[in-house]
């Protein structure tokens, strides 16, 4: 099947009235940035603030950076790959577990990804009362994220994939006491200025070069370029999908603190239109 742009009306749509929109940095944005941002962010009123984790950067180290100046903001790892940082090496200190969520997912290198997975989801049930969401390409591991943990984080996907998918993370949780409980959360790529057309083109060219994620695009039948967000009717497009929560993935020329502030202007504005 293939997902191009939404051919219903927005009045045809089933409008998320509590589809939360949060704001999502790179692991790599230093800590005076992490702290100079994070208070404006809650003030704007975004629900989350997400740091993603790769090499070269510490998503909990942000968060916490954050949770210092920050008071209500949920603060969100999106996500940890098990295979380098496994369950058991997570230094959760100092995360205010209220309002922390973390995020997981395998890595590229477990040989049975799933079940690496389930076994690092049980490590940190006992280690957190956190929420717990996992990063999900494929129908394998959402249905895990479905059964056992309390929400999927999805990647690089349009308003109508992403609609499409979180109603199939809905009936693989079925057999749950609560199975409203486990959230769909979509991580999009976002600029709100034409000077970061150049990132966001980089970005989505360098994902299309990796094979799991050529496969999807081309299973799906659209492009990285076509699951992003540059404008305010695209957010729009967004928020009306069948969602528990946007993640824009702020996309900047140079991921200075002046260039994230007017993102996070800008997206509220989007946003609160």
């Amino acid at each position: 099947m293939r997902f191009g742009s939404s051919a219903v009306t927005r009045a045809e749509r089933r409008v998320s009235v509590n589809t939360a929109v949060s704001i999502g940095l790179v692991g790599t944005t230093p800590l005076e940035v992490v702290r100079a941002l994070a208070p404006r962010v809650e003030r704007l009123g975004f629900t989350t603030l997400w740091i993603n984790d790769i090499p070269g950067g510490d998503s909990l180290a942000g968060l916490r950076a954050a949770a210092e100046v920050t008071s209500t903001l949920g603060l969100a790892s999106g996500v940890i790959p098990l295979d380098r940082r496994p369950a058991d090496s997570l230094d959760l200190a100092n995360l205010p577990t209220e309002r922390l969520t973390l995020g997981i997912g395998s890595g590229k290198v477990a040989v049975r990804p799933v079940e690496f997975v389930r076994t690092g989801l049980a490590t940190l049930r006992e280690l957190t009362d956190a929420p717990i969401v996992v990063g999900a390409l494929g129908p394998r591991m959402r249905r895990l994220a479905a059964e056992e943990a309390d929400g999927v984080l999805l990647n690089w996907l349009t308003p109508g994939a992403g609609s499409l998918t979180a109603g199939e993370l809905r009936r693989d949780a079925g057999g749950r006491a609560d199975p409203n409980r486990v959230r769909a959360t979509l991580y999009v790529r976002t600029i709100t200025d034409e000077s970061a057309r150049p990132a966001l083109d980089r970005e989505s060219t360098r994902y299309e070069s990796v094979p799991a994620y050529a496969a999807n695009f081309e299973r799906l039948g659209f492009g990285a370029r076509e699951a992003t967000i540059t404008d305010a009717a695209r957010l729009a497009e967004y928020v009306d999908a069948d969602l528990d929560e946007i993640v824009l993935r702020a996309m900047t020329p140079s991921n200075s603190l002046a260039e994230l502030a007017a993102f996070v202007e800008t997206a509220a504005a989007w946003r609160d239109r």
